[in-house]
């Protein structure tokens, strides 16, 4: 099993990564509970639940666990405020305390939604996070980002609020569906253009053993990810400078998401779409050289196909202004240098920016 240390100020955890961490997650689970009688609240979707929650429960018994299971909806629609009221009301039920303790199982929609809620409920109680998809397990469940969806955009509410601790099972990656697994290999890809050369060679050096969910290529990717998220949280916590170059590929997929209504993308999907744009933008100012762009561009069509974007560019634009790395009226892009190394820089033409969403429409 490894274990990956995100050394923060006050907040310091581990994220464990292990084949068959499930069964042994009622043990974990029982080191980090605020008190000895404290009830442990497990908020999934039913499909984790149908496949995995089983597995889950046993490990709760075994670790003699007072606990109970909730159920949300998965998917950005369900992503907002009215589901949060609605769990809410089932954890008051629940005879929660504020010596409560959640566990977020599920994806990155799960674990964004019940980390929030988390640090809301009661003022604030523990969370450990339990990521069933690649998004969150290479990505969403690290680093303490919580929020929730309005029409206005993604993620525009939400808190820090770090995990107790997160506990990675690559075997859960086994039922997710297609579209959805290969879905979450761009985020681990954006890690490897910010961050990791060696990362980004191996994924586009064979996107289909990767594709093919073979055991130990999935183990390195995951890991390696991991390791670039959590280096780049413990330098920059609450996202004031190194932290915002995670968002590669996000400004624009964000907007991708918002102008669709969160209905035609998955989340990695349009990060997938975001970092060709990006890419696109790097090359026509100069931030990086063609065969750059164009090796991005390649390691992303590796991995789809992705979904075509049936909407006009101007909507697309229009949704940037809202987007949370909007800075005095400034969009604010992540672009790379070379294949690990990128810049923030809010200094992109427009027309630019247009040219970008409008290659993506045509490519696809």
């Amino acid at each position: 099993m490894e274990k990956i240390r995100v050394k923060l100020t006050g907040n310091s955890y581990d994220v464990l990564i292990g084949t068959g961490l499930l069964r042994r997650a009622g043990r974990e689970i029982a080191r980090l509970l605020p008190s000895r009688n404290s009830r442990v609240l497990v908020i999934t979707s039913p499909t984790v639940r149908h496949h995995w929650g089983a597995q889950l429960e046993q490990s709760l018994r075994q670790a003699k666990l007072k606990y109970d299971v909730l159920e949300m909806n998965d998917g950005e629609p369900s992503k907002n405020l009215a589901t949060l009221e609605q769990l809410a009301g089932q954890i008051v039920n629940a005879g929660a305390d504020r010596k409560s303790l959640m566990v977020a199982f599920g994806g990155g929609v799960v674990g964004d939604s019940v980390g929030f809620l988390a640090s809301i409920f009661m003022r604030g109680l523990p969370v450990i996070q339990i990521p069933t998809t690649v998004v969150a397990q290479v990505d969403a469940s690290i680093g303490g980002k919580t929020g929730v969806n309005l029409q206005a955009g993604k993620n525009l509410i939400g808190t820090f609020h770090q995990p107790r601790a997160v506990l990675i099972d690559p075997l859960v990656l086994e039922t997710l569906e297609e579209r959805e697994f290969r879905s979450g290999l761009f985020e681990s890809l954006k890690c490897g253009v910010i961050r990791d050369a060696k990362l980004f060679d191996f994924m586009a050096a064979q996107p289909e053993k990767i594709r093919q969910r073979n055991r130990k290529a999935l183990q390195r990717l995951i890991v390696d990810s991991v390791r670039v998220k959590a280096k780049v949280v413990c330098a920059d916590e609450r996202e004031s400078d190194l932290r915002r170059i995670l968002n590669f590929g996000h400004t624009i997929g964000h907007a991708l998401e918002a102008a669709t209504g969160y209905t035609q993308l998955l989340h990695g999907e349009a990060v997938g779409w975001g970092m060709m744009a990006a890419a696109s933008i790097a090359r026509d100012v100069k931030s990086c050289a063609p065969q750059t762009a164009e090796r991005i561009h390649s390691a992303v069509a590796g991995y789809g196909p992705l979904p075509a974007v049936r909407i006009r560019t101007e909507d697309v634009i229009a949704r940037l202004s809202s987007d949370k790395k909007t800075v005095a009226g400034s969009v604010h892009f992540v672009l790379p240098e070379k294949i690990g190394k990128v810049k923030i820089t809010s200094d992109v033409p427009p027309e630019v920016v247009y040219s970008a969403v409008e290659q993506i429409r045509n490519y696809a």
